[in-house]
């Protein structure tokens, strides 16, 4: 029988000790192998654009070009690469900062090493995953926020409902309407109608949402 096709990843983190022990985890995996590192978020869009790996694992916080900004950057050049974020940053700021980026998963690493491989697996089969502590602490905030209506957006059409799930998994107004077969202007007008009902004011509102529906959960 053929060898199932492993999933290529690139490491970025400024520290090499923790690049050499993400090494030792992932290659350790049948299903994983990684295919290059870098230090620095420049280095690391360069070198991604020439290996073509699945996913990228990348560290938030290194010098020069920090995560977030090679997230963009990556969003630009490689769009067919998955980014995955691994930080001790726990705070909401950089969640939402990342998902605007173009991130598919957020992992903190004082997690567990069984946290990061389920990440990477769910995010390279299409799914997107929020470390739970993160997840918890995003889903607690905004049950406060709406406790008084536990029915909120439970009016929203076939097609808003539609338009909402996709604006979550971080896509933009024109892949939406192309995914769709529908006009960018129509788009526009359903994720008003469905931003009004929910009352919601922004994307990362409605990411907030999709995690109390389960929209997000890898399937």
């Amino acid at each position: 029988m053929p060898t199932a096709q492993k999933t290529r990843i690139f490491l970025a983190d400024d520290h090499e000790t923790v690049r050499e022990g993400l090494k030792l985890l992932l290659n350790a995996q049948a299903d994983m192998e990684i295919v290059g590192e870098a230090g620095d978020g420049s280095s690391a869009v360069s070198l991604v654009g020439q290996l073509k790996p699945d996913i990228i694992v990348l560290d938030v916080s290194m010098p020069g070009m920090n995560g977030l900004k090679a997230a963009e950057a990556l969003r630009r050049s490689s769009p067919d690469v998955k980014v995955l974020a691994l930080t001790r940053h726990s705070d909401d700021g950089y969640l939402h900062q990342l998902l605007r980026a173009g991130a598919a998963g957020y992992v903190l690493k004082q997690s567990r090493p069984a946290e990061l491989l389920h990440a990477i697996r769910s995010v390279v089969s299409g799914g997107r995953y929020l470390d739970p502590a993160v997840a918890g602490k995003v889903m607690a905030g905004y049950r406060r926020r709406h406790s008084e209506d536990e029915a909120l957006g439970s009016d929203l059409s076939a097609r808003e409902t539609e338009v909402a799930r996709l604006i979550a998994w971080g896509y933009t107004n024109k892949e939406i309407a192309a995914r769709l077969d529908l006009s960018v202007k129509t788009v526009e007008t359903h994720k008003a109608n469905a931003m009004h009902k929910l009352g919601v004011r922004s994307r990362i509102d409605i990411v907030r949402y999709a995690l109390l529906q389960g929209w997000l959960q890898d399937t």
